[in-house]
């Protein structure tokens, strides 16, 4: 059974999380996005906490502390950095003139996203489907993602408190120019791994194939809107031209360096 009380009420729980996004649209992808993510780390341990064991605990701690670090993260930087909010006051509209209904439509897109991203996870605690090697494989690849992309901010955040005016090469940043959108890839290529035995029927196949899908698309998007955001800045840059043609932008060794031209990449 696809829709499950567990699953309505986690999608219910997903959707209230992110009413953030009415006051500013791009919270809905942002802040409301990471705790989304924690939200469902709680909702799964409170509604399958008689069936919980030691695998199962640590598949949400790991959503838990991804999700609600993230969103702290985002609402310090959104709320706090001044440097941050001026610099993106002429990038990113508050979406004050935004109809509704788009921003509705968003709302709806972003809840089930959010959902089939983790759906892996939460096929798995609904099927009871237990502990195996893909399960735990999945765990260790996810615990890596957070690992990256929290070393990625703390890295990218002590070098802008530095030289706030210069692109970040330091640390992961000289081996991939996005470090903590590649660390997303690496944690929800876990948490589908996760789930590969978890799944039952096409429905849920479906489900976290799109989500998996969904979340790949959007990190490349970010990293294309990224490239152009930094080519704005720093295109006259000599040190930056060959820094760009050197590292690749989001996944270290492939030999994929810029994705502008890729107009589709539009989330």
């Amino acid at each position: 059974m696809i829709l499950s009380k567990e699953i309505l009420l986690i999608i219910i729980a997903i959707a209230i999380v992110c009413l953030i996004g009415f006051k500013r649209y791009i919270w809905f992808i942002s802040i409301g996005y990471g705790l989304s993510i924690g939200t469902i780390g709680i909702m799964l341990l409170v509604l399958y906490k008689d069936t919980l064991n030691y695998a199962y605990v640590i598949s949400c701690i790991i959503l838990i502390c991804y999700g609600f670090r993230l969103g702290g993260f985002l609402a310090l930087r959104e709320l706090k950095n001044k440097t941050y909010i001026k610099k993106m006051k002429n990038e990113i509209k508050d979406g004050s003139n935004m109809k509704l209904g788009i921003k509705s439509i968003i709302w709806i897109s972003c809840v089930l996203l959010y959902f089939m991203m983790c759906s892996p996870t939460i096929y798995r605690f609904l099927n009871n489907s237990g502990i195996d090697i893909f399960f735990i494989i999945g765990l260790i690849v996810a615990a890596v993602g957070v690992i990256i992309e929290i070393i990625a901010d703390w890295q990218k955040t002590n070098q802008k408190k530095a030289e706030p005016n210069r692109f970040c090469t330091r640390g992961l940043y000289k081996i991939v120019r996005c470090p903590n959108y590649f660390g997303e890839l690496v944690l929800w290529s876990g948490v589908f791994i996760s789930g590969i035995t978890a799944l039952k029927g096409v429905g849920q196949w479906i489900i976290a194939i799109l989500g998996f899908a969904g979340i790949v698309y959007v990190m490349f998007s970010g990293a294309r809107r990224l490239e152009i955001r930094q080519d704005k800045c720093y295109s006259e840059n000599e040190e930056y031209k060959k820094y760009i043609k050197d590292t690749p932008i989001i996944i270290p060794l492939l030999p994929l360096y810029s994705v502008k031209k890729y107009w589709w990449f539009v989330a």
